[in-house]
């Protein structure tokens, strides 16, 4: 079923374009299908994955190498396919009230939109490290097309960019982090690797590490996360969709796979810890510092990652049951409330806390429903985020995580209490911000959000509530994921623990929250007051410009035009390295010499010795020429002597094939170097010339010796044999015209292809020099030219002695006339 819920991603995302062109934003409605169906059959499926029975599905992928597209479905894909594709599909749907029927390359949008959520679909079902990085950069691309969707602006595009080498750029070494914990591991797949992890190997530790910092960059870990502020540039459903409900839980969602079975390795625990505590305290701190509300929930978010990948990688039983919760009330009260901006700067066309007041009189349904998920955000009860933050608490109370040292537990509670309490400020302040009346503000006139369009924002906030109230409907899905962790004593999600030391910080963090905002001006002070610290795009910045200066320097060295330097390049890379290997090899006896029938011959017959010696006469020749027309000449008999070596090989087809070949060749250079001075420029000094002949034959010399080798070496029965015994039933006697115009009939269309083409260019250049000849016929009152090739003098005397145009012979010294005739 797995496959073809994908499939059916990348069928709608086919079909939507034109449907845009008939139904407008209206086609988000039909976009929004196979997220729904997604979401369905997750559902339904639910009872069994909890109970411990996933969902598997596998399809061979590339059969030879044993690789296949391996799906599996447990309670941790679960939560996050309700992410991807529940918010997915109700976003979808908000999306068709969001976007005019006008609006720029619309059928684009939903396409790549669609295309996305069947990627991000592909990351929290792939059981194959391989299918989950082909799903994994899928998501980028389509990301970087969303980001720029409006790519007349330059923040846009500059946005995109980004976000793409940041998270694609880090999901490189990833691909490397795969590949040797593949290698170690003995399998691919992630279940296997989780179940029976290599922990005796030593190269597991740099494998972590790689993988790890793919995952820092796409969940905006701190110092990556500079790229998810800037992403803030696309439409709201997109910001919504991608930066608050899907894509940024990428990383958080490979660490929690593969946390079961690594957490325990060093440095894991402490680079997550370190990492995700961080990126809480400085995205907090800077979303206090935001004016504009997408910002403020950009920064918001980068917070929320920072928790939920402190989380992940936690490695306990407490804090992977606080990870679903939080996953699950992240989902539903950001995109609330991204959604909730989107509809305020539909309406009013501004986002501003300074320029908006008065909004939760005018849009009271929007209002409560934006209070819900602020105060989710915030850890208010009785709502999901209350349920999950107090379970996060939990895992960190000094003798509640095994395996974290009591010093650190108590750092990093006092990190989760310090950002949570961040976290209250900014929640608050952006439920103000949007919805408060504030005297110094003139409140805006503009038309009220129909109540389809704000329906999304309100069943998403309801959803956060219902979950809270309720929190023995998500138990069993945080439950079965945390089992895969040791605990002595199960812990479920509720709202009611007792008398906690969890619930002693819970309100510990909303007082000195509401003391944090009260005092909002006195903290905005302080924040201007402290120095800032460098913008952390500004490594990013400094990263991309100075390769961009290597890329030039080198290029500038290198990248000379110099057709002979490049030859010489490619020759002498092929000298020192399989040329050197080759010569060791033999100097020490590592491969043993052909004997016998293979054993080396100077000819089968007399006549190879004298086409061979043509050949060296030839070749020494033409290095010697220095005028083009006899070097051209040169070169065709070195070509016309090797069809000779083929006819008497006993391949005469072949060497009709090479004479038609050098001559149509010969025949479009001589019209080429019509056009060029008769001699060569540059010629090579005296160590140049000797270089160069030296080069050639030491190449030379190895290609031949190794063809030698490679020959005589050998085992298998040669690949001819096979067409022998099917040639008599093709028809034919000769076994050269079957292969070529049977078993490889398609390979001799393209030649014939080729050949038709340089027919085609030797008529064009035909043609274009009768032309020229027409056109270049001097006039009556144009002076001739004597017979070494100058202007006779005119009247003023002018033009005696000097020399021809750059043209060549034939070509006026009249350039004004010239260009009239033409």
């Amino acid at each position: 079923m797995l496959p073809f819920l994908i499939a059916i991603h990348a069928a709608v995302a086919v079909l939507v374009p034109p449907l845009t062109r008939v139904m407008g934003a209206r086609a988000f409605l039909v976009a929004s299908l196979p997220l729904a169906a997604s979401a369905v059959w997750a559902l339904s499926a639910a009872p069994a994955i909890v109970g411990g029975r996933p969902a598997a599905a596998s399809v061979p992928w590339v059969p030879s190498l044993g690789i296949s597209l391996d799906f599996r479905v447990d309670a941790l894909s679960l939560a996050m396919i309700l992410l991807v594709s529940g918010i997915g599909a109700v976003i979808f749907c908000y999306s068709a009230g969001y976007f005019r029927d006008d609006e720029r390359a619309l059928g684009r949008l939903a396409s790549v939109l669609v295309v996305f959520a069947g990627s991000m679909l592909g990351v929290v079902t792939a059981d194959n490290l391989f299918a989950l990085y082909v799903f994994w950069e899928l998501t980028s691309v389509s990301s970087f097309l969303l980001v720029g969707h409006d790519d007349r602006k330059e923040n846009a595009r500059r946005a995109a960019t980004q976000a793409l080498v940041t998270t694609a750029g880090f999901g490189l070494p990833m691909l490397v982090g795969f590949i040797i914990l593949g290698t170690i591991g003995g399998t691919y797949r992630i279940s296997e690797l989780v179940a029976a992890p290599p922990l005796d190997s030593p190269w597991l530790p740099l494998a972590l590490i790689l993988i790890l910092a793919g995952a820092f960059a796409k969940s905006a870990q701190v110092p990556l996360h500079y790229w998810l502020p800037g992403a803030m540039v696309a439409p709201t459903p997109v910001s919504g969709y991608l930066h608050a409900a899907a894509m940024v839980k990428g990383g958080v969602y490979l660490i929690a796979r593969l946390s079961p079975g690594f957490a325990e390795v060093e440095p894991w625990r402490w680079l997550v810890l370190g990492f995700g505590l961080a990126t809480m305290l400085i995205g907090g701190w800077r979303a206090l510092r935001q004016d504009d509300l997408k910002l403020l929930l950009a920064f918001g978010t980068v917070s929320q990652l920072g928790f939920l990948t402190l989380l992940a990688g936690a490695g306990t039983h407490t804090a992977a049951a606080a990870l679903i919760a939080m996953l699950l009330a992240h989902g539903l009260f950001k995109a609330t409330l991204f959604l909730t901006v989107g509809i305020i700067d539909h309406q009013t066309g501004i986002r501003s806390i300074s320029g908006l007041s008065g909004l939760g009189r005018r849009m009271p349904v929007l209002a409560a429903a934006a209070g819900l998920a602020a105060a989710s955000m915030a850890g208010l009860p009785p709502l999901l985020g209350f349920v999950g933050k107090e379970a996060a608490l939990e895992a960190f109370v000094p003798g509640h995580a095994p395996g974290v040292p009591a010093a650190a537990s108590v750092a990093v509670l006092i990190g989760l209490v310090a950002a949570s309490v961040l976290t209250f400020a900014y929640s608050a302040r952006f439920l103000w911000g949007a919805f408060a009346d504030k005297p110094t503000v003139s409140e805006r006139r503009f038309p009220l959000p129909s109540a389809a369009f704000t329906a999304a924002p309100v069943l998403l906030s309801g959803a956060g509530l219902v979950l809270g109230a309720a929190p023995f409907l998500a138990d069993p899905l945080a439950a079965a994921y945390a089992a895969g962790y040791p605990h002595e004593k199960p812990y479920h999600l509720a709202l009611w623990h007792g008398l906690t030391p969890a619930l002693g910080l819970s309100v510990l963090v909303v007082a000195l929250g509401v003391l944090m905002f009260v005092g909002r001006s006195a903290v905005a002070r302080f924040q201007k007051a402290v120095p800032r610290s460098p913008e952390a795009d500004l490594g990013y910045h400094l990263f991309v410009h100075s390769s961009y200066a290597a890329a030039l320097s080198v290029t500038r060295r290198l990248q000379t035009g110099s057709l002979p330097v490049y030859l010489g390049i490619i020759l002498a890379t092929l000298l020192a390295l399989p040329g050197v290997r080759l010569l060791v090899a033999l100097v020490r006896g590592d491969l043993a010499l052909p004997t016998g029938d293979e054993s080396f011959r100077l000819w089968d017959n007399p006549l190879e010795l004298v086409v061979a010696v043509t050949l060296v006469v030839t070749a020494v020749a033409t290095v010697r020429e220095h005028r083009r027309f006899p070097a051209l000449i040169i070169i065709s008999a070195l070509g016309f002597g090797t069809a000779g070596l083929f006819v008497l090989h006993g391949a005469p087809d072949l060497a009709l094939t090479l004479v038609l070949v050098e001559t149509l060749t010969t025949i479009i250079l001589v019209f080429v170097l019509r056009r060029l001075p008769a001699t060569f420029h540059t010629r090579p000094n005296g160590w140049g010339k000797r270089m160069t002949v030296l080069m050639c034959t030491a190449a030379g010399t190895f290609i031949a010796v190794t063809l030698w080798l490679a020959t005589a070496a050998r085992t298998a029965p040669p690949v001819s044999g096979g067409y022998a015994e099917h040639a008599e039933g093709a028809g034919g006697g000769n076994l050269v015209n079957v292969i070529l115009a049977d078993f490889r009939a398609l390979d001799t269309f393209g030649e014939i292809v080729v050949l038709a083409t340089a027919a085609v260019a030797v008529a064009s250049l035909v043609l274009l020099n009768r032309r020229d000849r027409v056109v270049n016929e001097p006039e009556e009152d144009e002076p001739a030219e004597d017979e070494q090739g100058r202007d006779e003098p005119g009247p003023d005397g002018q033009g005696a002695g000097e020399p021809l145009p750059a043209g060549g012979v034939g070509q006026p010294a009249g350039g004004a006339q010239t260009e009239g005739r033409r």
